[in-house]
């Protein structure tokens, strides 16, 4: 396990921190608290940050442009004005169903965006894997119980994902140009031992940074699935990376308090932080989302 220099970005702890993003063009990383219905800002440079009251649970974002994101929430996809922090409907998503959310999501660099549902409770097969492409979603795999790791490979050519409930990762075909798959998922690598697999983003070099919940460590493994690295993170329920920086070398962590008694929080002080690695990774910029 490395001991890499790490700091506190934000000390606010998060019921269930999850959804990082940089927009490297303003400096500016943001994540979401799920269950509070929070959206964090942080400006890196000057180490400022807002925290938005959005009033619904939300999981991810993707950039549209300069003045507007796409936030994924419970109910739907709605665009959020960044002047005013305005957010109006899109589209629904699964919001004829009650006991579902969003979880993780990534845009793939043809600016289609993946989104994954799950149950509010873990159920079972509850949930599953989207793609909002064009304007329009499009189920991609159903019965998903945890979708966590969506990323992508840098040439766009391989999607990633898991359901956390299977601990296993998986690997499918995609067209570049659409990021829609264009084969089905095979099994990269099995998880086993403390915790399981969480949030992932993919390198410079194709390789994919996970977060493992309840082991308070990142994982770095090679396109071909095997362990290269492994990062200590100080929270014991580290749950997604993003490259953050001028040179996308850092690394900010989420993490959670979630289903911790008071008495694993004591043992867990920094249970909910959000952490700044200094990772030296050759990470990617996030590629913009299409409308239409």
């Amino acid at each position: 396990m490395e001991q890499v220099p790490t700091s506190v970005l934000s000390d606010d702890p998060c019921h269930l921190g999850e959804g990082p993003t940089y927009d490297v063009t303003t400096d500016t990383a943001w994540w979401f608290d799920i269950r509070e219905g929070r959206l964090f800002e942080a400006q890196l440079g000057s180490g400022s940050i807002r925290v938005h009251a959005l009033g619904r649970m939300a999981s991810a974002l993707g950039r549209i442009d300069t003045e507007r994101q796409l936030i994924v929430a419970e109910d739907g996809l709605y665009i959020r004005t960044l002047a005013d922090g305005a957010m109006t409907l899109l589209c629904p998503l699964e919001a004829d169903n009650p006991t579902t959310r969003s979880n993780d999501c990534r845009v793939h660099q043809s600016g289609t965006f993946w989104i994954g549902t799950m149950g509010r409770k873990a159920e079972r097969e509850a949930g599953a894997i989207y793609a909002f492409h064009r304007g329009k979603i499009s189920t991609l795999f159903p019965g998903i119980s945890i979708p966590n790791s969506i990323c992508f490979s840098p040439d766009g050519a391989i999607g990633y994902f898991t359901d956390t409930a299977r601990a296993v990762l998986y690997a499918v075909p995609l067209n570049p140009a659409t990021g829609l798959p264009r084969g089905e998922p095979e099994v990269l690598l099995r998880h086993s031992g403390i915790g399981g697999l969480d949030g992932s983003v993919c390198d410079a070099d194709g390789q994919i940074w996970n977060a493992c919940w309840g082991a308070g460590r990142i994982d770095v493994y090679s396109p071909q699935g095997e362990r290269l690295r492994s990062l200590s993170v100080p929270a014991k329920q580290s749950s997604c990376p993003a490259f953050v920086g001028p040179d996308l070398s850092r690394l900010l962590v989420t993490s959670a308090w979630q289903d911790m008694d008071a008495a694993a929080r004591a043992a867990d002080p920094q249970a909910g932080c959000t952490f700044l690695l200094e990772a030296s990774a050759r990470g990617r910029a996030e590629p913009d989302v299409k409308l239409a």
